[in-house]
C-alpha cells in the first residue's frame, strides 16, 4: 500500500510542479549571484538525507494518527460489517491522503531550496508562493555555526547558520526562515556534515583575508595606518626641535 501511496503521490508531484513551473513562474533552477571568470561559484541542495530527515519525523506523526484510525475502522469492519464497509472510503481517504499531502509538501520544500556561494557572498532561496532570496555579503559576516542535532546525526546532516551584525542565535528550531528577513542571519539547513565543515572553513578563509574581518572598520584602520606612517617619518633633529620649544615655553611660563 505505501508503495502505491508513494508512486501515486510522485505522479500527482510531477503534474504540480510543471504547474507551478509553468503557470506561477517557480524557478526551475538555482539563483545567480555576479561573478567574474574564473572565480569560485557553488550552486547546491540541501542533501537527499533531509528528505528522508523529514519523511521520518512525517511518518512519527502519521503512524501516531493512522494506526488508531486504522484499528477504529477494523474493529467497526467487524462488530458491524455494513457500518464498516460503508465508512471505508472515508476511512481509506483520511488514512491515505496525509501521506500524499505530506509527500508533495516534502519534495516542494526540498525541490525549492537553493543556496549559492561564491568568493564574496551567499545566496539562500526558499518558497513556493512567497519566494525569498537573502544575499549575505562575507564582510559582514560576524560568526559561524554548525548545529547538528542526535537526528540529524543519524542522517548525516548538518545546519550552517551565518550571523551577521546584530544577528543572534536562539534554541527554536524553526526560526532559521524566519530570522533570514532580518538579513541577521542566514540558515542553510540539511546538508551534510562533510559540507557544512567545508563551507565554514571557505567562509573563514574570507574572513581571514579580510583585515577588519568585516567589522566595518576601514576607514579606522586607515587613519590609524596614516597616523603610524606620520610618527615614522619624524627624525631625530625634528625631535630636537620640539624640546627646545618645549624648554621655552616652559621657561616663559616659569618668568611669568
Amino acid at each position: 500500500m505505501n508503495g502505491q501511496t508513494e508512486r501515486a503521490a510522485r505522479w500527482m508531484y510531477q503534474g504540480l510542479w510543471s504547474i507551478l513551473v509553468n503557470w506561477f513562474c517557480v524557478p526551475n533552477g538555482p539563483p545567480s549571484l555576479p561573478v567574474r571568470g574564473g572565480d569560485f561559484l557553488d550552486n547546491f541542495q540541501p542533501d537527499p538525507g533531509f528528505m528522508r530527515y523529514l519523511k521520518f519525523y512525517f511518518w512519527l506523526a502519521l503512524l501516531a494518527i493512522d494506526v488508531p484510525l486504522t484499528v477504529t475502522w477494523l474493529v467497526l469492519l467487524l462488530t458491524a460489517p455494513v457500518v464498516g464497509l460503508l465508512l471505508a472510503p472515508v476511512a481509506w481517504f483520511i488514512i491515505i491522503a496525509p501521506d500524499i499531502v505530506a509527500f508533495i509538501a516534502i519534495h516542494l520544500r526540498y525541490d525549492t531550496t537553493w543556496y549559492i556561494m561564491t568568493d564574496r557572498s551567499l545566496r539562500l532561496r526558499r518558497g513556493i508562493w512567497v519566494i525569498r532570496e537573502v544575499t549575505i555579503t562575507f564582510e559582514n559576516v560576524q560568526n559561524i555555526l554548525i548545529r547538528q542535532g542526535p537526528v540529524q546525526r543519524w542522517f548525516g546532516i548538518s545546519d550552517l547558520i551565518v550571523l551577521t551584525a546584530g544577528g543572534a542565535v536562539t534554541g527554536s528550531k524553526g526560526e532559521g526562515g524566519r530570522k533570514e528577513g532580518t538579513g541577521h542571519r542566514g540558515l542553510i539547513e540539511g546538508i551534510s556534515a562533510a559540507k557544512a565543515v567545508e563551507l565554514r572553513e571557505r567562509i573563514l578563509q574570507k574572513l581571514r583575508a579580510s583585515a577588519t574581518a568585516g567589522l566595518g572598520d576601514e576607514a579606522h584602520a586607515g587613519a590609524a595606518s596614516e597616523r603610524l606612517m606620520s610618527a615614522a617619518a619624524w627624525t631625530a633633529a625634528h625631535l630636537e626641535v620640539l624640546r627646545e620649544i618645549r624648554d621655552a615655553v616652559a621657561n616663559s611660563r616659569q618668568r611669568a
